[in-house]
């Protein structure tokens, strides 16, 4: 009787485990994607109340309730669709033309030392330089349309993915490597089995980083030789001394900003489960 209890009891436990850790995993992720959502909310939250009790200067720091006044009307009238619709566009494509080389050769500087040891000592002189600072010679070379600002977009994408691509390789254990070679793969089959999809993890985060690098220098390009975006909007407001106006364009920002770590983090979870369980 003993044995039969000792035998079975085991076997139990082990079939009601994984629900568990199931049901675990899925209040964490719910619970988590909850806090996502309310920490902005609190934040607008106490922002109202300081404006409401004059705790702040309502003349550079409206209420949260009037600024989406403001936002509603914009939306309303379409205005605030064209802009961000403007701003959204030259992102894109900024992502696009930086992130896919920045991708191809981080990889590839992480799986060829000759590789790293030739472009690396660019990278590193290179990737100090504010890129903002480089905006004038990006209007210089590109003038005033739209290839300066998905250019600049471009060059702030880069470094980021770039870096922490090869960064990802690096930290992969050598003996993955070498049991592919031992085995007749060749180096493309090595990326695509081996060094992408063990990279993933800073993969993601470098175009975490590089998104949301896009959209600081998007806005700042904006208001150098647009007539459309969010950085457009925000500094034709600031000449006109609309401050609602103003931070309608930030907040805008900061909501896209959001919804990209939002949705990023979903592809995050599908992709690179390992990490999202950590």
């Amino acid at each position: 009787m003993t044995d039969a209890v000792q035998t079975t009891v085991p076997s139990e436990i082990r079939t009601a485990r994984p629900p568990a850790r199931i049901a675990a995993s899925m209040s964490r992720s719910s619970a988590e994607r909850l806090m996502n959502i309310i920490s902005p909310l609190a934040l607008i939250g106490v922002w109202e109340l300081c404006a409401r009790f004059g705790f702040i200067d309502v003349r550079f720091f409206p209420p949260p309730s009037k600024i989406f006044g403001v936002m509603w009307t914009m939306i309303q009238n379409g205005l605030l669709e064209k802009h961000v619709w403007a701003s959204l566009q030259r992102l894109f494509w900024g992502i696009l033309w930086g992130g896919i080389p920045a991708l191809a050769l981080g990889v590839a500087m992480g799986m060829f030392r000759t590789l790293r040891m030739i472009v690396e000592p660019i990278i590193a002189a290179t990737y100090p330089i504010p890129k903002s600072a480089i905006l004038p010679l990006i209007l210089l070379i590109f003038g005033l349309g739209e290839s300066s600002k998905v250019v600049m977009v471009a060059t702030g994408v880069f470094f980021p993915i770039l870096i922490n691509s090869m960064a990802g390789v690096l930290e992969i254990n050598k003996i993955y490597f070498d049991v592919g070679r031992n085995f007749g793969a060749s180096g493309f089959q090595v990326f695509r089995t081996v060094a992408f999809p063990g990279s993933l993890p800073l993969i993601m985060t470098g175009v975490k980083l590089g998104v949301g690098l896009g959209l600081v220098l998007i806005a700042i390009a904006e208001m150098v030789g647009a007539k459309s975006g969010l950085g457009y909007m925000i500094w034709n407001a600031w000449e006109i001394l609309s401050v609602e106006t103003m931070y309608v364009g930030l907040i805008t920002i900061a909501v896209l900003g959001l919804l990209f770590t939002l949705i990023l983090n979903e592809i995050e979870r599908l992709i690179v489960p390992w990490k999202a369980g950590r």
